[in-house]
């Protein structure tokens, strides 16, 4: 079983900046870096969309992170990264991790981050 572990959410006053984390454990049917991993979220009574992207070989971000977000990885340590700075009050949601390889997904149980004043 794989397993991903959200960590590093929390609250934060507008325009303050958070590090997410997410760690990997667990039997991989690859090498980590061969896996996309992305990270997404969910606020309350909306639908999850996507933060950001890393395929490997391109980068993604959602409209509304771009340039205030950053994704990254650490492969040796199966670990993904969500940089969130000048954080808004319309971050707020539980940010989820998630890996993909060969159309197989892995979810992590998510991490509430709070903009608030």
């Amino acid at each position: 079983q794989v397993q991903l572990v959200e960590s590093g959410g929390g609250l934060v006053q507008p325009g303050d900046s958070l590090r997410l984390s997410c760690a990997a454990s667990g039997s991989l049917s690859s090498s980590f870096m061969l896996y996309g991993v992305g990270w997404y979220r969910q606020a309350p009574g909306k639908q999850r969309e996507l933060v950001a992207r890393d395929t490997g070989g391109s980068t993604i971000y959602g409209d509304s992170v771009k340039d205030r977000f950053t994704i990254s990885r650490d492969n040796a340590k199966k670990t993904v990264f969500l940089q969130m700075n000048s954080l808004k009050p319309e971050d707020t949601a539980v940010y989820y991790c998630q890996i993909v390889r060969s159309g197989v997904e892995y979810w992590g149980r998510g991490t509430q981050v709070t903009v608030s004043s």
